[in-house]
Parts: C-alpha cells; structure tokens; sequence
C-alpha cells in the first residue's frame, strides 16, 4: 500500500511538472510571437533589420530548448521567412530556403502544430519564393500545402487570407474574394490581438484590389 501510495504521488508530481513545462514553452511562444509582430508590422530598415537578427537568435534558442517540438521549428521557419520577405532581393534566398528547412522538419514532427501553421508558412513560401533556377518556387506544391493549412483549419484567418494571396497573385479574383472574406470574418486571437490587427488591415487592402479587379471584369 506504501509502495501505491508513492508511486501516485510520483506519477501526480510529474503530470504537475509537465503541465508546467508546458504552460513555461507557450508562455515564451507567445513572447516571441508578440515580439515577432512587432518586428514586421512596426519597424523598418536598419531597425527592422537589427531587430529580426535578435528576434532569429531568441527563436533559434528557444527551438534548441524545445527541440522535439513542432512549434519552435515553425515559428523559426515564420520568422525567418518574414526576414527574407522584408530583405527582398536574391539576398534573401539564403534565408528563405533556411526557413523551408525549419518548416519541413516541423511537419515531420507534427504536421498538426499550431492549427497546421507550417502548412501555410511553407505553402507561402513556395508561392513567394522565384522558382528554378533561382529559387524553389512552385505554384503547384503553394496550392496543395495550402490547402492542406486549409483542412485543418477551415476558418482560420492566416490559411485563408494566404491562400486568398495566392488566387489574387494567380488571378482567380471571384475565389480570391470568398477566402479573404473567410479570413476578414474569422474570430479574433485574444492572445495575439496586435498580429490580427495589421492581419486584417492586409485583408482589407487586398480585398479592395479585389474588388477593382472584378470590376474591370463586368
């Protein structure tokens, strides 16, 4: 009975601990994911550019203390990407193609994580990124791995605002404007209020490039 009496003590003592290292790793996601906002939306030029270094290394930190998790690699492959896209140029290859590295190893991982984000990061980047000889870019593997962001979150805002950028880019505008309305009406993320703000700032632009464009249509 002593024994019994121990070993469910043990057993509850390490549930405890799990459940605390895990509310200790959202915790700090969510410090970087606000940070991360904050970098992309708020600065610019050098600033922006320093700040994203800083932001890489905490992020690569943090996946490096998290490693068998999915989550670390995908918000290393997101901040990464979002770098290449603020640098532009062929300068920022490099880092595109460090982020679709991250992003494979999450889907490996998990391929669920964060509502299927990897999915929707690594769809973008494919879509983004120029293609051979260049880059890896393809517009087919963009609109599978999309889609399958899609599945697994049907209303979320980022799959869908994504994949609208993807049909307003291949100029199936009627389809673009059904997802970015998805994305305009999906329910805030009360943890992440500042990256839904400029999120749906985004939406309404391309939204209004939308309804241009159909109106050149009639």
């Amino acid at each position: 009975m002593k024994f019994y009496k121990k070993l469910t003590l043990a057993s509850c003592l390490l549930v405890l601990f799990a459940s605390n290292s895990h509310a200790a790793m959202e915790d700090e996601l969510l410090a970087l994911q606000h940070q991360w906002a904050k970098v992309n939306y708020q600065l610019a030029d050098k600033a922006q550019e320093q700040a994203f270094e800083g932001l890489i290394s905490d992020i690569e930190q943090y996946q490096k203390t998290y490693a068998d998790k999915a989550e670390g690699y995908i918000w290393l492959g997101i901040i990464k990407s979002s770098f290449a896209g603020a640098k532009g140029g062929i300068s920022a290859l490099g880092l595109a193609k460090e982020a679709k590295s991250a992003l494979e190893t999450a889907l490996s991982i998990n391929p669920n994580a964060l509502d299927g984000s990897a999915y929707t990061s690594l769809g973008t980047l494919y879509s983004k990124v120029p293609g051979w000889p260049l880059g890896f870019g393809d517009d087919k593997k963009a609109e599978d791995l999309l889609k399958k962001a899609l599945t697994i979150n049907p209303k979320g805002i980022d799959p869908n605002y994504f994949y609208g950028q993807y049909l307003y880019d291949d100029k199936q505008y009627s389809d673009a404007k059904k997802y970015l309305e998805i994305a305009h009406n999906a329910a805030p993320r009360v943890d992440r209020p500042l990256a839904d703000q400029y999120r749906q700032h985004e939406i309404a632009q391309l939204l209004d490039k939308v309804e241009k464009k159909l109106k050149k249509k009639k």
